[in-house]
């Protein structure tokens, strides 16, 4: 983590010389370049993972897994999941498939039933019905003209004296009766293919829809029934999970804010959980977090120099997120921002693998530069003690950029001053100017010939 102290120059006494409590050592200040970095630690990760999720249902166990860090062939099992619920659910389902599709079963042979009671109805009772009053409106008719005929002749023999008038009136009875026995037959074929038709094709077209209803719906329980039965039967195979292609297999790495379970052994896992990660070798990178003092000077494209157990690789800053990643005690409260470096490709890269990266952020060349323990930050300012021939003498400092190390000195020194190290350590008045403000009635003059000797 760099700090980049503040640059000020303020109102100090001229002190030829300062008290010395200690031994002290010094630095000469020199003309150089100046790299300014940011050194943070990381672990190593694939920017290419092929991710092995749960494709259960709910939640389930883990029962076996495969240790992490095995090198795995193309149907090698990863992962099994508890089957239990599973099965059972398969028992249960497939018993609601078996009742629904009895349903219907049975209903499907009711709108059968319902279709030939129809066609029955039209063909059979309602034809047999119509040529029965056809009959007994054709023998009607007949006795009808018997009757008229019997009253022509009856007329005839009543003219020549040989029927009385009583007879005549009967045989005129009997033609009325027939007359009217004609209209009752007409009036029930009319009745029947007017009304009892219809009304009794109403009573059956609705018997035939409630069937088609009835086995409508038994089709679409039997639907469900039989597709939770399938769905179950298809994560029964989910329960075992076999490596789609070779590679290594890792355990993937939750974020300590992320409550998620450990990949073990009797862990709870739910839907599209991560199980595994098979990592692309090939593709390496490195995530570090960047503190928000900082993050605002790290841009894509910077070079970086990674640090490894037994290597040392050259890469760049591949992106910087955008939001923090969050903040509790397991970073104490620190802020930090997750900033990837790209790796090239080289052979023995792993995930998990720890790595110092160290992240080059600017260059000053032929700059004058202080060690970082030669100077001491009040809230007057910054200074440091310069070794002369007289003893010590502060100088005010007008300080840039640094690497942690080295500060980049703007004004207050020039090259071949030999400036006292740690002065807190050595000289009493390091130590008074820590702890006490300086005089703000000190004589702007003093600081015009400081800096005039500094110069």
């Amino acid at each position: 983590m760099i700090a980049v102290l503040g640059s000020a120059v303020v109102l100090i006494p001229r002190s030829s010389s300062s008290r010395q409590i200690g031994l002290e050592q010094t630095h000469t200040i020199t003309r150089g370049d100046l790299i300014v970095t940011v050194t943070e630690q990381g672990t190593l990760e694939s920017a290419n993972n092929t991710e092995i999720k749960c494709r259960v249902r709910g939640q389930n166990t883990i029962i076996w897994v495969v240790e992490g860090g095995t090198e795995v062939k193309p149907g090698d099992e990863l992962v099994r999941l508890d089957t239990l619920a599973i099965e059972d659910a398969i028992n249960e389902r497939t018993k609601y498939a078996h009742w629904t599709r009895s349903s219907a079963e049975r209903s499907r042979a009711d709108v059968r039933r319902a279709e030939l009671a129809i066609s029955e109805y039209l063909e059979g009772r309602y034809r047999s019905q119509l040529m029965t009053l056809e009959k007994d409106l054709a023998i009607a008719e007949s006795n009808l003209r018997t009757a008229q005929n019997i009253l022509g002749h009856a007329e005839i023999m009543a003219k020549r004296g040989y029927v009385s008038g009583l007879e005549i009136e009967e045989k005129k009875f009997a033609v009325t009766q027939a007359e009217l026995n004609v209209d009752v037959k007409k009036t029930q074929i009319d009745v029947l293919e007017r009304f009892t038709k219809a009304m009794e094709l109403e009573t059956l077209k609705g018997n035939l829809n409630a069937a088609k209803a009835r086995n409508a719906a038994d089709e679409e329980r039997t639907k469900m029934d039989e597709a939770r039965r399938d769905l179950a039967l298809e994560e029964l195979q989910y329960c075992v999970i076999k490596a789609e292609r070779g590679g290594l297999v890792i355990y993937p790495s939750a974020e300590k804010w992320k409550k998620a379970p450990e990949i073990e052994e009797g862990a709870t896992v739910h839907r599209d959980q991560t199980l595994l990660l098979m990592p692309d070798l090939s593709q390496m990178q490195v995530k570090v977090g960047i503190h928000e003092s900082i993050v605002d000077r790290i841009k894509p494209g910077l070079a970086a120099r990674i640090t490894l157990p037994d290597k040392t690789l050259d890469g760049e800053v591949a992106s910087v997120a955008p939001v923090t990643r969050p903040a509790g005690w397991w970073t104490g409260n620190v802020v930090k921002y997750d900033t990837i470096i790209k790796l090239p490709s080289v052979q023995g890269l792993k995930p998990g693998m720890s790595a110092e990266v160290e992240v080059i952020i600017d260059r000053h060349e032929n700059v004058l530069t202080i060690p970082v323990a030669a100077v001491v930050e009040t809230t007057q300012g910054d200074f440091c003690w310069v070794k002369t021939t007289e003893g010590t003498e502060l100088r005010s400092l007008q300080l840039g950029d640094t690497n942690d190390n080295f500060i980049v000195v703007k004004a207050g020194l020039k090259e071949g001053d030999e400036v006292v190290l740690d002065p807190l350590a050595s000289i009493e008045e390091a130590q008074t100017l820590v702890l006490k403000p300086i005089d703000d009635a000190t004589p702007r003059e003093t600081v015009n010939q400081e800096n005039e000797h500094a110069d």
